[in-house]
């Protein structure tokens, strides 16, 4: 699983910190591709949706939709395709990738760098992201003692706040080393390169329980971490919002399709995962203790509210990503595409809708 976890975090990185470079596309030649969707020779619309890093739970249900023949019966023919090097967001950006597996956090982040990228459909409802020591390390019980510890990092200013904000409420001082992980966060703790790194309770949490190291975790909204920064869900451009609306809303239906069945047929929904991304090599037993641990856990919101209809399944919340845009903005985590820091945080409200959930 090394791979899937440096390519979550990387990803998560590279939308934070960004090249001047890579900004200066995103105005220079943003939005300048022709979007005008193609057909293949069954008549199907060709739609591309870029992976965020290697195939995992988090992107069960756009497979789901490809094997069910959910996408196929709205007429679309969907190519899921690997990460771009520039991440996913700038490949929506720049017209390469039609729709793409990201989060609010990332859409706010590359909002603040010219990119005009909304979320279409929120798929995690409320934050999964841990922050551990191994188990072994018995100087470690609480947030508190990373002060003065090494955490294993991507470089991100978001994961050096969140971190700082973590040890100051459990009444520490907020001060730590970092070493830039080079391989796997659990490579570099193993190896006591770092002390501290992050993980994803639902798929390296579900990792290391079943097949180590252990891990000791806590969690962000246990230490004073507001709103909810893993707001992951489906994305794509303003233009192709603007441009063909109802390439969009065939999407997001068949789409939001595929991740319901998945939460009412999790085991299921692995195998089909584990079928349709052989190259990921992914283990069935492993899949299905992550999806039993998202459905557990209900990251993809209420099951009785969706199904009484209380809770659309989907829908975005701007909210929980607002509280947590303000606390980076509060922290100088942001910064424009001359890496200035910008001290207004961005609008949730202006960077996702759920009008093509209805």
């Amino acid at each position: 699983m090394k791979n899937s976890i440096f390519g979550k975090f990387a990803n998560k990185a590279i939308a934070l910190l960004g090249s001047v470079a890579m900004i200066l596309g995103v105005s220079a030649c943003g939005q300048s591709n022709d979007t005008s969707a193609s057909t293949d020779s069954d008549g199907l619309t060709k739609v591309t949706f870029m992976l965020s890093w290697a195939p995992d739970t988090n992107h069960i249900g756009v497979y789901v939709a490809k094997n069910k023949g959910y996408f196929t019966s709205v007429g679309l023919d969907v190519d899921i395709v690997a990460v771009a090097q520039a991440g996913a967001e700038q490949a929506v950006n720049n017209g390469v990738a039609d729709f793409a597996l990201s989060n609010l956090t990332n859409v706010g982040v590359y909002a603040t760098k010219g990119a005009k990228i909304k979320q279409v459909m929120q798929v995690q409802q409320k934050p999964s992201a841990i922050w551990c020591s191994l188990a072994s390390n018995t100087e470690i019980k609480s947030p508190k003692d990373f002060d003065g510890k090494t955490f294993a990092t991507f470089g991100s200013n978001e994961s050096d706040a969140v971190i700082r904000r973590m040890i100051q409420t459990d009444g520490g001082k907020g001060t730590f080393d970092k070493v830039t992980v080079g391989t796997s966060t659990f490579q570099t703790l193993s190896s006591e390169k770092a002390d501290f790194g992050g993980f994803y309770a639902t798929w390296e949490g579900v990792q290391a329980d079943m097949y180590g190291p252990k891990l000791n975790c806590f969690t962000e909204p246990d230490y004073g971490v507001p709103g909810n920064a893993d707001t992951i869900g489906v994305i794509t451009s303003d233009k192709t919002i603007s441009s063909n609306p109802g390439l969009v809303k065939k999407f997001v239906q068949a789409t939001k399709k595929g991740y319901e069945y998945a939460y009412a047929n999790p085991d299921d929904a692995a195998e089909i995962l584990v079928k349709e991304a052989p190259d990921a090599n992914l283990k069935p037993a492993f899949v299905k203790r992550s999806m039993k641990t998202i459905v557990d856990g209900q990251y993809w919101g209420d099951p009785a509210k969706i199904k009484d209809g209380s809770f659309v399944f989907g829908t975005n919340d701007v909210q929980g990503a607002q509280e947590y845009f303000d606390f980076l903005a509060k922290e100088d985590a942001y910064t424009d595409s001359h890496d200035k820091v910008i001290h207004k945080a961005p609008q949730a409200k202006d960077l996702a809708t759920d009008e093509f959930l209805k």
